[in-house]
Protein backbone atom coordinates (compact mmCIF):
# COMPACT_ATOMS: atom_id res chain seq x y z
CA UNK A 1 0.00 0.00 0.00
CA UNK A 2 1.30 3.52 -0.74
CA UNK A 3 2.82 4.89 2.45
CA UNK A 4 2.02 8.52 3.39
CA UNK A 5 4.23 8.25 6.49
CA UNK A 6 7.21 8.53 4.12
CA UNK A 7 6.32 12.18 3.48
CA UNK A 8 8.42 14.77 5.31
CA UNK A 9 7.98 18.51 5.50
CA UNK A 10 9.92 21.65 6.37
CA UNK A 11 8.83 25.14 7.39
CA UNK A 12 7.75 27.41 4.57
CA UNK A 13 10.61 29.90 4.17
CA UNK A 14 8.46 32.69 2.66
CA UNK A 15 5.66 34.90 3.90
CA UNK A 16 4.23 35.96 0.53
CA UNK A 17 2.11 33.65 -1.62
CA UNK A 18 3.81 31.54 -4.29
CA UNK A 19 3.26 28.26 -6.12
CA UNK A 20 5.62 25.28 -6.15
CA UNK A 21 5.63 22.72 -8.97
CA UNK A 22 7.37 19.33 -8.82
CA UNK A 23 7.36 16.91 -11.77
CA UNK A 24 8.16 13.21 -11.53
CA UNK A 25 8.87 11.75 -14.98
CA UNK A 26 9.42 8.17 -13.80
CA UNK A 27 6.26 7.16 -11.94
CA UNK A 28 5.18 3.52 -12.05
CA UNK A 29 2.33 1.47 -10.64
CA UNK A 30 0.53 -1.69 -11.76
CA UNK A 31 -2.77 -2.06 -13.59
CA UNK A 32 -5.02 -4.04 -11.23
CA UNK A 33 -6.94 -5.49 -14.18
CA UNK A 34 -4.04 -6.78 -16.32
CA UNK A 35 -1.10 -6.85 -13.92
CA UNK A 36 0.93 -4.89 -16.47
CA UNK A 37 3.07 -1.95 -15.35
CA UNK A 38 1.68 1.56 -15.83
CA UNK A 39 4.09 4.40 -16.54
CA UNK A 40 3.40 8.08 -16.14
CA UNK A 41 4.40 11.54 -15.08
CA UNK A 42 3.12 13.13 -11.89
CA UNK A 43 2.89 16.90 -11.61
CA UNK A 44 2.34 18.32 -8.14
CA UNK A 45 1.48 22.02 -7.84
CA UNK A 46 0.66 23.70 -4.58
CA UNK A 47 0.55 26.99 -2.71
CA UNK A 48 2.14 26.26 0.66
CA UNK A 49 0.88 27.55 3.96
CA UNK A 50 3.02 26.57 6.97
CA UNK A 51 5.10 23.78 5.38
CA UNK A 52 6.65 22.56 2.12
CA UNK A 53 7.35 18.99 1.05
CA UNK A 54 10.87 17.57 1.24
CA UNK A 55 11.80 16.12 -2.18
CA UNK A 56 13.59 12.92 -1.19
CA UNK A 57 10.59 11.91 0.89
CA UNK A 58 8.29 12.71 -2.04
CA UNK A 59 10.41 10.47 -4.29
CA UNK A 60 10.21 7.61 -1.77
CA UNK A 61 6.46 8.13 -1.44
CA UNK A 62 6.03 7.91 -5.22
CA UNK A 63 8.15 4.74 -5.25
CA UNK A 64 5.81 3.15 -2.69
CA UNK A 65 3.24 2.90 -5.54
CA UNK A 66 5.63 0.86 -7.74
CA UNK A 67 4.14 -2.60 -7.11
CA UNK A 68 0.66 -1.42 -6.17
CA UNK A 69 -2.29 -2.64 -8.26
CA UNK A 70 -4.24 0.60 -8.53
CA UNK A 71 -6.24 2.43 -11.21
CA UNK A 72 -5.09 5.83 -12.55
CA UNK A 73 -7.98 7.64 -10.91
CA UNK A 74 -7.27 6.07 -7.53
CA UNK A 75 -3.55 6.94 -7.75
CA UNK A 76 -4.32 10.59 -8.41
CA UNK A 77 -6.98 10.98 -5.73
CA UNK A 78 -5.03 9.03 -3.10
CA UNK A 79 -1.99 11.24 -3.67
CA UNK A 80 -4.18 14.32 -3.33
CA UNK A 81 -5.68 13.01 -0.09
CA UNK A 82 -2.28 12.17 1.45
CA UNK A 83 -0.70 15.47 0.38
CA UNK A 84 -3.62 17.56 1.67
CA UNK A 85 -3.35 15.78 5.03
CA UNK A 86 0.40 16.40 5.31
CA UNK A 87 0.76 19.84 3.73
CA UNK A 88 -2.53 21.57 4.58
CA UNK A 89 -1.88 23.80 1.56
CA UNK A 90 -3.87 26.85 0.51
CA UNK A 91 -4.27 25.11 -2.86
CA UNK A 92 -3.00 21.89 -4.39
CA UNK A 93 -3.29 20.13 -7.73
CA UNK A 94 -2.12 16.63 -8.65
CA UNK A 95 -1.95 15.69 -12.33
CA UNK A 96 -1.10 12.20 -13.51
CA UNK A 97 -0.26 11.87 -17.19
CA UNK A 98 -0.13 8.22 -18.28
CA UNK A 99 1.76 6.64 -21.15
CA UNK A 100 -0.64 5.55 -23.88
CA UNK A 101 -1.87 2.01 -24.07
CA UNK A 102 -3.94 0.62 -26.94
CA UNK A 103 -4.02 4.04 -28.57
CA UNK A 104 -5.53 5.72 -25.48
CA UNK A 105 -3.62 8.32 -23.50
CA UNK A 106 -5.00 9.25 -20.07
CA UNK A 107 -4.59 12.32 -17.89
CA UNK A 108 -6.22 12.66 -14.47
CA UNK A 109 -6.41 15.96 -12.56
CA UNK A 110 -7.47 16.42 -8.94
CA UNK A 111 -7.32 19.58 -6.86
CA UNK A 112 -8.24 21.00 -3.48
CA UNK A 113 -8.84 24.62 -2.49
CA UNK A 114 -9.27 27.79 -4.55
CA UNK A 115 -6.79 28.42 -7.39
CA UNK A 116 -4.41 31.11 -6.15
CA UNK A 117 -4.11 34.47 -7.92
CA UNK A 118 -0.34 34.07 -8.03
CA UNK A 119 -0.82 30.96 -10.19
CA UNK A 120 -3.33 32.51 -12.62
CA UNK A 121 -3.82 29.32 -14.61
CA UNK A 122 -0.10 28.53 -14.98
Amino acid sequence: MPDPTLLEFFDNPADSPYVIEHVNEEFTSVCPKTGHPDFGHVTLRYQPEAVCIELKSLKLYYQSFRNEGIFYEAVTNLMLEHLVQGLSPAWIQVITDWTGRGGIHSRVLASHGPVPEVYAGG
